[in-house]
């Protein structure tokens, strides 16, 4: 029986309707999966800008500056750039005590939720991307020598590094830190094979 002359009885709609919804059910995940890799590269892609703006800052200002990184409770995180106000470098106790004061206000990373966050992939084991052949603690993701700043010289060089992101399943990226160039590299941790790449 016709829905009308010129279109679709009921039994030919519902059969179109109930395959559309078949293949969005089959297509979804992976798009899903995908998005997710997707916001993981333009976190770490925003995180490596942040460090490169803090190493030009430090230059143009002829001072030293650091990136404080402060991951929030639902995985998202913020950051705030910070200058040397006595001479010894950017320090936490410095910063607490108002001696090394921020130049800018904290900034959320934009592409942080509680998906993609700060942090390791539960129950996973991590090889140190600097020696192989330790595994590392993942209690603390984001770690410049013994702190959470990432700090730069007006020369270039910096504190060595990384800030670990994760899709909180089977995804982490390191966004890397070099002391001596302050240059920074993202790097892809595959968990079949143990190794960064």
């Amino acid at each position: 029986m016709p829905w009308n002359e010129n279109g679709f009885s009921f039994l030919e709609l519902t059969f179109v309707l109930t395959l559309a919804a078949l293949a969005a059910a089959i297509a979804v995940p992976p798009l899903l999966d995908l998005s997710g890799g997707l916001r993981l590269a333009l976190a770490a892609q925003e995180l490596g800008g942040t460090l490169r703006l803090a190493r030009s800052e430090a230059a143009r200002r002829g001072q030293n500056v650091a990136v404080k990184l402060r991951p929030g409770a639902e995985g998202n995180a913020t950051w705030t750039l910070y200058r040397d106000g006595d001479g010894d470098g950017v320090l936490n106790r410095d910063i607490e005590r108002g001696v090394d004061p921020a130049f800018s206000t904290p900034r959320p990373v934009q592409y942080l939720d509680s998906q993609v966050r700060v942090g390791f992939p539960p129950g996973r084991r991590v090889r140190d991307p600097g020696s192989p052949r330790r595994w590392l603690p993942t209690r603390d993701p984001i770690r410049f020598n013994e702190s959470d700043l990432a700090s730069f010289t007006p020369l270039g060089q910096s504190t060595a590094g990384s800030v670990y992101l994760t899709d909180g399943k089977d995804r982490l990226v390191a966004v890397r830190l070099f002391n001596r160039t302050g240059k920074v590299k993202i790097i892809v941790y595959d968990f079949e094979r143990e190794i960064w790449k």
